[in-house]
């Protein structure tokens, strides 16, 4: 018999293989699911396994460190992409499924015409990757596009979405799914909707070096540039942008507050007291100031910490979203 933990999680994905079977996000016997047990052990779905009828027998417990184990046992042609991912990331479950919509319309194109606040709050630009085999052979390469997303496209194949509970890297799916009906139906109505979305899935960030990151004169070159910027002075007085927002660099003692009046930032401190603060390692601040990660979209997945109510935040979302843009504009080492 077995209890606690394990049987828990066992249930879990169980239900959760049903609900991707029921909502047609998996057919047939495509798909894998896996849980972290503990340090050294995860739970992973059986080779050969049907998600939507799966029993405890099918969720193999496996070290993930001990090769032979490892070898013994039926496990998906995707684990390796499951090994890497927990020994990468502290995340606990990950979901790989193939969603019908999503690979026909990233068969085609290779970004996500976002037509909602909700997608681009909790998308933004979802990483594409892609692969030569109908399994995932460079996992490498997965592991870098999570590092931008929890949830990533792997082209001519599925999804892979990353999190700390099932639900939330479901909804992630979902989400994707539903922001993709979105495009195709708008497409109905305007036919040149999706135009320009057909680039490189690879782009070339490659830039001459300016400032170093998080250096005092690369923050005032961003003040500077957001206080000419005319859609944020419009912005701002239309929607009263009057607050404290600090940003700070994880591991560093200094951090650079804004104070915003009506759009301008009349003043830069060098303290991190302010009602809204957000932080993040230096790796994903880089990411962000090259334009691959969007602020809010690291907030939701927890890529960075807010300390404040986003709820709040958000209702200052097009201006910021100018000012995020703004940061990749400012040429970083």
């Amino acid at each position: 018999m077995i209890f606690g933990k394990e049987k828990q999680l066992k249930d879990d994905i169980i239900n959760i293989g049903k609900k991707l079977y029921d909502l047609r996000l998996v057919v047939a016997r495509s798909g894998n699911l896996s849980a972290r047990l503990d340090e050294k052990n995860i739970l992973i779905t059986a080779t050969g396994t049907s998600l939507g009828a799966l029993t405890a027998e099918d969720i193999i417990k496996v070290d993930i460190s001990n090769e032979e184990e490892i070898k013994a046992k039926p496990l998906t042609s995707e684990f390796p992409l499951h090994q890497l991912i927990y020994k990468n990331f502290l995340h606990k479950v990950v979901i790989h499924c193939h969603p019908t919509l999503v690979n026909a319309y990233f068969a085609v194109y290779s970004d996500i015409k976002a037509l909602t606040f909700e997608t681009k709050l909790y998308l933004g630009s979802v990483p594409v990757v892609e692969q030569e085999t109908p399994s995932i052979t460079k996992p490498e390469l997965v592991i870098k596009a999570l590092k931008e997303s929890n949830l990533v496209v792997i082209k001519n194949h599925g999804v892979v979405a990353i999190a700390d509970k099932f639900s939330d890297a479901l909804y992630l799916i979902e989400t994707l799914e539903e922001a993709v009906k979105q495009a195709s139906v708008a497409r109905l109505f305007k036919k040149d909707i999706l135009d320009g979305l057909d680039k490189e899935l690879k782009e070339d960030f490659a830039q001459d070096s300016d400032y170093l990151m998080f250096s005092e004169e690369h923050i005032k070159e961003i003040v500077n540039r957001v206080n000419k910027d005319e859609f944020i002075a419009k912005k701002g007085q239309e929607m009263d942008l009057t607050l404290k927002l600090a940003i700070k660099m994880d591991g560093l003692d200094k951090a650079y507050k804004f104070n915003f009046e009506k759009g301008r930032i009349i003043k830069l401190d060098m303290d991190a007291d302010a009602p809204f603060v957000i932080s993040a390692p230096a790796d994903v601040w880089e990411l962000i100031f090259h334009g691959k990660l969007d602020p809010f979209v690291a907030t939701t997945q927890g890529k960075m910490k807010l300390q404040g109510s986003l709820g709040q935040l958000s209702r200052w979302y097009v201006p910021f979203s100018r000012l995020f843009a703004i940061f990749k504009e400012v040429k970083i080492k």
